[in-house]
């Protein structure tokens, strides 16, 4: 896995954890947040390699399904990316046309 889908699937999980099973969100946990191995985490929980890996790729499309159509993380990065233009060049019209396009 490359590090960008790496830190994409983390930030996913931060925003949808609560959506996946109770395995899928504690194989991811285990994986991306605590750094654990596919090996380590089938030897935490008496399953094969391949377990772990199928309820993480299982999670893994659960959490680009949800972002799919939920979209919060790119909502926060397009508020983020607005907020970060207006901080250079404030003005009260466009701080007003970002709080419109918020609601």
């Amino acid at each position: 896995m490359k590090l960008n889908e790496f830190l994409e699937v983390s930030i996913l999980l931060d925003y949808y954890r609560n959506l996946l099973s109770d395995k899928q969100r504690e194989y991811l946990i285990n994986h991306f947040e605590e750094d654990l191995s596919l090996t380590e985490i089938a030897k935490n929980n008496g399953i094969s390699r391949q377990a772990v890996y199928d309820n993480i790729r299982r999670g893994i499309n659960q959490l680009k399904e949800y972002e799919e159509k939920l979209g919060f993380h790119a909502k926060e990065k397009k508020l983020y990316t607005e907020l970060m233009n207006l901080k250079e060049d404030f003005t009260m019209e466009r701080l007003d046309n970002i709080i419109e396009k918020l609601f």
